[in-house]
């Protein structure tokens, strides 16, 4: 494959000697599907009805009495290879060296060429909204809230997670809790056959993979429709 030389790229941070390469563990054994998380973000960024930058999947399985429900916490996976990147024809989103992906507003168009290649449908539109002072008709995501980082705190999801099913850390820092974290435990990622190396790692509650036990990753029809035109159209890039 030819070298991925467009698009504001940050080069792989991921176990980079003196780099920070921030990420996420989601410990799905603590997890009680509360939304706080979800609240949380809403809170900090406004986000408009309708849309959101982190979601909880929630699926019940199993027969009465015997009934349980699943939880999945998801965002953007910040991934150390974004193909969102890869695809904004005005350099929009882009990769920050410590492993955030990133979105200028006064430069998106609204094509959502990244909304389709994002592999974790973790991008929306902006509608309108009360505050003319807030942009609108351009993509958004999850920042893994960058500005609170930038500042020594750490995300508002993480913050409010009454749980703590959700840890935010350097992973390159061996001392670090999301380092031990991955060290200690079996973990898995979302879509790990894209290439595209997330970096929200999932500490399952059992041995069977995500998919296998909740289905909790299945995609709507016309979003699997637009994404396989994609890859077509960008076949040698994605």
């Amino acid at each position: 494959m030819p070298e991925r030389s467009f698009g504001l790229q940050a080069p792989p941070s991921l176990g980079a000697p003196g780099k920070k390469r921030y990420a996420m563990v989601v410990d799905l054994r603590r997890c009680i599907g509360c939304m706080a998380c979800v609240l949380a973000d809403k809170a900090e960024f406004e986000v408009p009805l309708g849309v959101w930058r982190t979601w909880v999947s929630v699926r019940t399985v199993g027969q009465y009495p015997h009934v349980k429900k699943h939880f999945l916490p998801r965002l953007c996976n910040h991934c150390d290879d974004p193909p969102c990147v890869r695809v904004c024809p005005v350099q929009a989103t882009y990769k920050h060296e410590e492993g955030f992906v990133l979105q200028r507003y006064e430069r998106c168009i609204g094509c959502k060429a990244c909304m389709v290649a994002c592999p974790y449908n973790a991008r929306h539109i902006l509608p309108k909204r009360g505050n003319p002072n807030l942009p609108t008709n351009v993509v958004d995501k999850c920042t893994f809230c960058f500005h609170r980082v930038s500042q020594g705190l750490v995300p508002a999801c993480a913050q409010t997670c009454v749980g703590r099913a959700r840890i935010f850390g350097d992973i390159n820092d061996p001392n670090s809790e999301v380092a031990k974290l991955v060290a200690a435990n079996s973990t898995i990622v979302l879509k790990p056959e894209m290439g595209t190396k997330p970096q929200i790692y999932y500490i399952m509650p059992n041995q069977k993979s995500i998919s296998q036990e909740a289905g909790l990753l299945e995609e709507p029809a016309d979003v699997k429709e637009d994404r396989k035109a994609h890859r077509e159209h960008f076949g040698l890039y994605f």
